[in-house]
């Protein structure tokens, strides 16, 4: 209990004989249950009145508790709330758990605790059936509005070839055409205002201003933006309940689905999360690759973002000149992992392969050749007026507002906060590795820029060293629930083929209990909390990711803007609609 001593007692302190359970977990968070009726008020005191504040709801998400065996400890509870908090003062987490019992359960919002609770409550509403009383506008957000049932409770089918023949008589067409017919107050937005009626006009989801399917809903007073709505939701496939019916290891594939531009940056979270629920401690060698690998996909990442930001705002040529470029990074990736954006490469306990021969020297070559263009690129966008015109002092926020909301990664430093996990926590052996943490102050659209333009050259650093000083030895832990197994001796012996191939067919099966993984992605924190029940496949799979709480803050800081102003913050924000939808 002792990770959970000091916040129990401020806790009781403050709450007096108020009944707090502490758990137990794998990653060393303190997990507290505290009572239904009192969760808000203990919130509200962790996040304002407590010394050295946990200032920012990092994730809210809920767990169908019904079908589960190893609840020992745990309060009685249908299902469970989680509120993963974070102290940038005390660098420290907080889970706050409260149960909730019934098969329509409800709980106070806390809207007006974090604004970024919003869209977190009506997931869970949308996805659990849980209802938030006081929200100001608790409808579906990812599913669509005419969708029956909440897909993440246990009972709903998680396969299509559980649900019946898909049928479409006239009757359902009608309705379902219905319900696409726009009505403002459906969406919480006015009509207008005291001496105008605002014009309403949908921005996508076809638009290319909006880097994918997207709808932003404008009401618009002349020209300027006088409310907007978000419509998400087009990229959703399910995610969390894909990770929940498939094993340990073929889990690992969708991961790189989820921020698409991210490659193997998706996988890093996950295999950390099965690792600490495992007891698992991946070799130094292994370590040392995957940050190697992230970094490349850090770039290849922010070369996109770069070109389509530029090209967003008029400048046409950049985006070509850094898309081959970044043909350069996936040609280094293939020849390492096979693959090129989407590899799969990284394995619980490790990578899939080592390294092949030869490797260093395409890293080398691309070590040197990458800087110059750097600087070629700062005179084409960062040094144009142009560009600078279109952003600097546009889609500015503060870091409180940016903490209010959640925001985490270059949208935060862009703030003057230099908070960055493989500094602050490093993990894979990031505490060896020299780099700087780019800052700005504004927290505009031109200083997101310049933090990413900044960190493009601190991953070259990073990658630099990573050559210099990769260590020898095995790619892979040889502790017995790696996946898949080493394949030395697989062809040697038949226990040690028989082992790799039920590792691989059925997945190995991970003890009990319950683990959250963070890491710096290419947009921001991104991390997987997983429940193990003791099987071979996740209990609950909850995939925190930067772009879903980056975007909904989109409406707050366009207010009273253009839409020409929309389409340069829409590009700086840098979101991928896979990563907010999942």
């Amino acid at each position: 209990m002792d990770q959970n001593t000091d916040i129990l007692q401020e806790l009781r302190l403050k709450f007096g004989e108020l009944t707090f359970t502490p758990q137990v977990t794998l990653d060393n968070v303190p997990t507290i249950w505290a009572p239904q009726e009192k969760v808000c008020d203990v919130l509200r005191f962790l996040k304002n009145e407590i010394p050295s504040p946990y200032r920012m709801l990092y994730d809210m998400t809920a767990i169908d508790e019904r079908l589960r065996i190893h609840k020992a400890g745990h309060p009685n509870s249908d299902f469970t709330i989680v509120y993963h908090l974070l102290s940038f003062e005390r660098n420290a987490d907080i889970r706050i758990k409260t149960p909730l019992t019934g098969e329509n359960p409800s709980l106070g919002s806390i809207v007006d605790i974090w604004q970024s609770a919003n869209w977190y409550e009506r997931e869970i509403w949308d996805l659990f059936g849980i209802r938030f009383e006081g929200h100001p506008h608790l409808r579906r957000i990812l599913m669509p509005p005419t969708w029956e049932g909440h897909p993440l409770r246990k009972e709903h089918p998680a396969r299509a070839t559980e649900l019946g023949p898909f049928e479409l008589p006239e009757d359902k067409a009608e309705f379902l055409e219905n319900a696409l017919q726009f009505h403002p107050e459906e969406w919480g937005m006015k009509l207008g205002a005291e001496d105008t009626d605002f014009m309403f006009l949908n921005l996508g989801p076809q638009h290319p201003g909006t880097h994918g399917l997207l709808r932003i809903i404008l009401a618009l007073d002349g020209e300027e933006i006088a409310d907007s709505a978000l419509d998400i939701g087009y990229h959703h496939r399910g995610a969390e309940k894909m990770g929940e019916r498939q094993s340990w290891h073929t889990f690992i594939p969708y991961t790189d689905r989820i921020d698409y531009l991210g490659g193997v940056m998706n996988n890093f979270a996950y295999v950390q999360a099965v690792e600490a629920l495992a007891g698992i401690n991946a070799p130094e060698k292994a370590q040392m690759i995957r940050i190697m690998m992230a970094e490349f996909f850090r770039i290849a990442s922010h070369l996109v973002w770069y070109g389509t930001f530029a090209q967003d705002l008029g400048a046409m040529s950049p985006v070509f000149y850094m898309f081959n470029d970044r043909e350069r990074v996936f040609d280094i990736v293939s020849a390492i992992t096979g693959g090129r954006m989407h590899p799969a490469w990284f394995r619980i306990g490790g990578v899939s392969q080592d390294l092949p021969k030869g490797w260093d020297t395409l890293v080398k070559e691309f070590i040197d050749y990458f800087p110059a263009r750097l600087a070629e690129y700062d005179k084409l966008v960062m040094q144009n007026r142009i560009f600078k015109a279109r952003t600097q002092g546009v889609g500015a926020y503060s870091l409180d507002e940016a903490i209010d909301w959640g925001v985490t990664g270059p949208g935060l430093r862009a703030c003057g906060l230099d908070w960055d996990f493989r500094k602050k926590r490093p993990y894979s052996g990031y505490d060896q590795i020299e780099f700087d943490v780019p800052t700005a102050q504004k927290g505009d659209s031109y200083d997101r820029a310049v933090v990413r333009v900044e960190e493009l050259r601190q991953s070259l650093r990073i990658i630099e060293q990573c050559v210099k000083n990769m260590p020898a030895g095995p790619y892979k832990s040889d502790h017995p629930l790696t996946t898949p197994p080493r394949k030395e001796r697989t062809m040697k012996d038949i226990e040690t083929l028989i082992t790799h191939f039920l590792s691989v067919s059925w997945g190995p099966v991970i003890p009990p209990g319950e683990a959250c993984f963070r890491i710096e992605a290419t947009k921001g924190a991104n991390s997987y909390y997983l429940i193990s029940d003791g099987n071979t496949m996740a209990y609950r799979v909850r995939i925190r990711t930067p772009s879903f709480a980056h975007l909904q803050m989109i409406p707050s800081i366009t207010k009273g803007l253009t839409i020409a102003d929309l389409i340069a913050i829409l590009g700086s924000v840098d979101y991928v609609l896979a990563d907010v939808d999942r």
